[in-house]
């Protein structure tokens, strides 16, 4: 097997030019619409996202007969866009997803190819419980294309330090916590509410740690009234315990996540925490250095609740985003997007960039290039989260069947509200439950 490492590139600092795109019809995948013959792609704005861009730029340098023209978008813009295209038949020819119940789709629909046979030798070199992710029957869809996306507690260190209090490990040190920082007159915690799926971070994490994977997994797998298991209901009391609390910014509905308005709550001191995914990193690196210079950021994993049948170690979150071939685009399109990902994929200069920014590729061995890093914690103490958890669950809202994403952000953003119980959330849930 060729190395990792041994696909030495040379990373271009110039900018993409996207073509404008003001209608799904200008994208270059196929259907019945006409095709532009060129391979496209679609990425999310900002953090890790860049150096992807980056990366098609350096690809289109050495290989400009299969030159990608790339479109960003931000995330939840991006996955309303991406779903009618794929619907329609207009996709680019590299999809971006989050696998789960959307690549099921895919699948099932005929919308992306098989691509097995031609990412083999890539596989090998990547984390196998990440990878399996992009695997339907067996087959390969879909491969890992950034960062392991660990949902982590960030805190400023600062705030806890001028509060006199220590970072909490458990539910109840989380309680207390929140009646300090209450008293203080600062925000315990930041919530882009106005996102809805930064409040399945809560949700699923209290949902593992309390009734363990199986309690999830249930409702995955279709069973029936699985939204009903005692961990959830528990789990949505639980969150709205907090808020009756305070435990939020009193504005934390209209707070949104694309400009990472939760985490600058944080970097800014007038919240002390905050949930989110690892891509938070490397975009206040990005947004707000003069913070990250101060060295007051400080990450640990979600608290855990005594009693509860879930391994603390467990985590939730993204194992990465995955590219899929479209099955729409042209013979040549979907060639160049195969030789993209087994030629060029998590190249030297690509790793590289990825750890420079922040971000940890799902790929093995990493630990010396890690330590070489400016900031070798951060990166050390994600990675060995993802290493050493012994289940990694993927987001709710990807690992539900796509139709039931909206119910069920609608829905928790309801709970935390307070305009509906637990049980009417479960209820509610149940009814969106597929039938064979």
């Amino acid at each position: 097997m060729i190395s990792m490492w041994g696909k030495k590139t040379k990373l271009s600092t110039a900018v993409l030019a996207a073509g404008a795109m003001f209608g799904l019809s200008a994208c270059g995948g196929g259907g019945d619409s006409e095709s532009s013959g060129e391979p496209d792609a679609w990425v999310l704005n900002g953090g890790v996202w860049n150096v992807v861009e980056e990366d098609f730029a350096a690809w289109n340098e050495e290989n400009p007969d299969q030159s990608f023209t790339v479109e960003s978008f931000a995330n939840d813009i991006y996955k309303d866009r991406i779903r009618t295209a794929v619907g329609s038949g207009e996709a680019p020819t590299l999809i971006v997803g989050w696998t789960g119940g959307g690549l099921l789709e895919y699948v099932e629909g005929d919308y992306v190819t098989d691509i097995t046979e031609e990412t083999e030798e890539l596989r090998e070199g990547l984390i196998e419980s990440v990878v399996a992710n992009g695997e339907v029957d067996g087959s390969t869809y879909a491969v890992p294309m950034n960062n392991v996306q660990p949902v982590m507690m960030y805190y400023n260190q600062e705030v806890f330090d001028e509060a006199g209090i220590e970072v909490p490990t458990t539910w109840d040190e989380l309680l207390e916590a929140v009646e300090v920082f209450q008293e203080q007159g600062v925000h315990p915690f930041s919530l882009a509410g106005g996102s809805l799926w930064p409040m399945l971070m809560w949700a699923s994490y209290l949902t593992d740690r309390i009734g363990g994977p199986e309690a999830f997994e249930a409702v995955v797998a279709g069973e029936p009234d699985a939204w009903s298991h005692p961990a959830i209901i528990e789990a949505m009391e639980r969150c709205q315990e907090l808020v009756e609390a305070g435990a939020f910014d009193p504005g934390f509905a209209s707070v949104v996540a694309d400009n990472n308005e939760d985490a600058h709550l944080v970097a800014d001191g007038l919240s002390a925490m905050v949930l989110q995914g690892s891509w938070v990193y490397s975009r206040l690196l990005e947004e707000s250095p003069e913070f990250m210079e101060t060295g007051n950021l400080g990450v640990t994993t979600f608290p855990e609740i005594e009693g509860g049948e879930g391994d603390p170690n467990s985590i939730v979150g993204n194992p990465a985003n995955f590219w899929s071939v479209s099955a729409n685009a042209t013979e040549e399109e979907q060639q160049a997007g195969v030789d993209y990902l087994s030629e060029w994929l998590f190249n030297d200069d690509y790793v590289d960039g990825m750890l420079e920014t922040g971000n940890i590729p799902p790929l093995k061995g990493l630990e010396d290039k890690i330590q070489d890093t400016e900031d070798p914690e951060f990166l050390s103490f994600a990675y060995d989260m993802v290493q050493e958890a012994p289940n990694f669950q993927l987001s709710w809202d990807q690992a539900v069947d796509p139709s039931q994403e909206r119910p069920l952000l609608e829905n928790l953003g309801q709970i935390f509200a307070g305009d509906i119980t637990p049980e009417e959330f479960a209820e509610n849930m149940n009814e969106t439950q597929p039938t064979e």
